[in-house]
């Protein structure tokens, strides 16, 4: 069976400041980011973006300490709480609460129904109730303003001594039409997903969900799959071709953006991987434009300008593209951004900031064209707008 490849970290690896924070902005223009802080309470903080020079420090609002019952929570890497905001003041938080055994997890949520004015007391989204993993969920609303949430499921795991062992896990999803009151059944969109990365989700011009994330193709080889999230059946395009065959999980999940420059319906995609590079084992971030049933568009492929990329992110409005990740090198981290006016086909690379110690991976959060990179160490949560 692969295992977790963060897992060799050991002990230590729970002795780091759980520092992974979702962040997202309201339809008020008001960013807002939740985490854990050094109590492992969950909270939510946010700040107004309407003001100059956005990069320096952050007028922060008090942290809000939010009623998770009894729950811990995961808050490490590519495990982190996240937050959506739907139509009708439906705001939704999701994170994974750990269970007694190893690598377990139940997806709990918090709804509100005011915009975040109040939280509703946590509650499990999926149907199933076994102590296995159901963790690394991904949450947005669509278009007509259905709540998705999809996480990794080991469900389906054919039991010790088996003929025919389950390869990896799975992805599952549900919906739900009010905002998160209420949910539909838990529903496979894949067998055979990685174990521990996270899934990447964007929407398409459509109002339609896509998803993607790290799979188990044949031989152990784990590139990536693109889904639509609410089709009827399984079927999943193959978005990558690195090749790396790896019994292990990497930890380190795909991001997707939509693309609808110059009329196209495709996508953005960055993700991590190893493949053979004149016969020799080449690990790199990678940047491509899928189009829009997930398939790689030829000639869009390009490697990151940083050979110690990691945990990439990617966004889009319009001709305006943005990945971002950080860069570890002794005890310093750079956080990075490479930009594009013209729909990816050429980037600018840009230092945003720099930290020693621990911090967590940057994410982006977007309203329209404007886009922001939230990066949190121990100290403080930065906040960087992105100029193009």
């Amino acid at each position: 069976m692969a295992q977790d490849a963060s897992a060799s970290a050991g002990h230590a690896r729970h002795q780091r400041p759980q520092l992974a924070t979702g962040a997202a902005i309201a339809p008020d223009g008001r960013l807002w980011v939740v985490g854990i802080n050094a109590q492992a309470q969950l909270f939510v903080q946010t700040t107004s973006l309407d003001r100059p020079a956005l990069g320096g420090p952050v007028q922060w609002s008090e942290p809000r300490i939010l009623n998770t019952g009894q729950d811990p929570v995961a808050a490490d890497g590519e495990s982190r709480p996240k937050i959506a905001f739907g139509p009708n003041g439906w705001v939704v938080i999701s994170y994974t609460m750990p269970l007694a055994k190893r690598f377990t997890g139940f997806v709990r949520m918090l709804r509100s129904s005011d915009g975040g004015v109040s939280f509703g007391e946590p509650f499990t989204v999926h149907q199933d109730r076994q102590e296995i993993t159901h963790r690394f969920d991904a949450i947005a609303f669509d278009g007509q303003g259905v709540l998705h949430t999809l996480w990794i499921d080991k469900r389906d795991q054919a039991p010790k001594g088996a003929a025919q062992p389950y390869v990896g896990a799975a992805i599952y999803r549900n919906a739900s039409t009010d905002g998160g009151a209420r949910f539909g059944r838990d529903t496979k969109v894949a067998d055979h997903s990685c174990e521990c990365c996270r899934i990447g989700l964007a929407r398409n011009a459509q109002g339609e969900l896509k998803a993607t994330w790290r799979h188990v193709f044949d031989g152990n080889t784990r590139d990536h799959a693109f889904a639509s999230v609410s089709a009827a059946s399984n079927r999943i395009t193959r978005s990558t071709f690195d090749g790396w065959q790896i019994n292990a999980c990497p930890h380190h999940g795909p991001g997707l953006a939509a693309d609808a420059h110059a009329g196209a319906n495709g996508f953005h995609t960055v993700w991590f991987g190893i493949r053979k590079v004149n016969g020799q084992d080449q690990a790199a971030v990678r940047y491509a434009r899928l189009n829009a049933q997930g398939e790689p568009l030829r000639k869009t492929e390009r490697v990151l300008p940083d050979p110690r990329a990691e945990h990439a992110d990617v966004m889009a409005h319009g001709a305006k593209v943005a990945v971002i990740w950080r860069s570890s090198e002794g005890t310093a981290t750079t956080l990075k951004a490479w930009l594009s006016q013209d729909g990816g086909q050429n980037f600018t690379l840009k230092t945003l900031a720099q930290t020693t110690g621990h911090n967590d991976h940057p994410r982006l959060a977007q309203y329209g064209e404007r886009m922001v990179v939230v990066w949190r160490n121990t100290q403080e949560i930065q906040v960087h707008e992105l100029h193009f």
